[in-house]
């Protein structure tokens, strides 16, 4: 089922539809509800210890980080496109541009392992300090998000594969695409908020 809103202009009143599924964007809400309660905790913790935060931040790879928001952004914008396609009615273009952002995903998800695997093999655990238990627990669940992400645009190309969506029935596109937005925007937060504030 498709949401609406009520949109206000100086001239009329007029509803428009909100993109995808109603029970998507609850929980998308949920979601960035949760990710809300996981900031604050962040900057509720980090100003009452700022120089521990401030040191052991220097010891991320902000290349990465900054990488992984080029990429995600990049991976956005394949999905924007995937809906355009859908729209005019271009199944198999649809298709591509989401298996692009699904390879967007792919690539986020190997650099976020190589910089996991890089923490871990220095002794770096969610107990070794105040500052790495929040990195590693915010940046862990952001990435299982991502790869829910990847498998739900990996369904949604699957289903414009064989034919099931069209210039007028593309509910499930706009549906995942919100979802992958939502893990951008959670991105573009968190970047500059753990790796780059001090």
């Amino acid at each position: 089922m498709n949401a609406t809103f009520l949109s206000v202009t100086s001239e009329t009143r007029r509803p428009v539809p909100l993109p995808g599924d109603l029970a998507m964007w609850f929980f998308i809400l949920a979601e960035l509800l949760v990710f809300a309660v996981f900031f604050a905790s962040y900057a509720f913790a980090r100003s009452g210890n700022v120089e521990l935060f401030n040191h052991y931040q220097q010891t991320l790879n902000r290349d990465i980080g900054a990488a992984n928001t080029i990429i995600l952004i990049t991976g956005s914008l394949f999905v924007v496109l995937a809906v355009q396609a859908i729209k005019a009615g271009k199944a198999l273009l649809c298709r591509n541009w989401l298996l692009a952002g699904m390879g967007m995903g792919m690539l986020f998800v190997t650099l976020k392992l190589i910089e996991f695997t890089d923490k871990f093999a220095h002794g770096i655990s969610l107990s070794t300090n105040t500052f790495y238990m929040f990195y590693l627990s915010l940046t862990f669940f952001h990435f299982m998000h991502v790869i829910m992400g990847m498998i739900i645009l990996g369904a949604v190309a699957w289903k414009a594969h064989t034919g099931d969506y069209s210039a007028t029935q593309h509910t499930g596109v706009e549906t995942g695409a919100s979802y992958w937005h939502m893990l951008d925007l959670v991105w573009i937060v968190l970047f500059p908020l753990v790796y780059v504030m001090r």
